[in-house]
């Protein structure tokens, strides 16, 4: 498989998201989506325990 290109001479990069407000919004996000799993988890397994405690 051949490639167009023949020289990396001038290429570049282009960040479109950096220094913005995206990857902040994104880390609280998925801070936020984390710490619900957790809390979630933790109630389910506190009601499982109590509901099978008594068996």
């Amino acid at each position: 498989m051949g490639s167009p290109i023949t020289t990396w001479e001038g290429a570049g990069a282009y960040f479109t998201g950096a220094g913005g407000a995206s990857p902040v919004i994104i880390l609280i996000l998925s801070v936020i989506v984390c710490v619900g799993c957790i809390v979630y988890g933790m109630r389910h397994e506190e009601e499982a325990y109590r509901a099978h405690r008594d068996d």
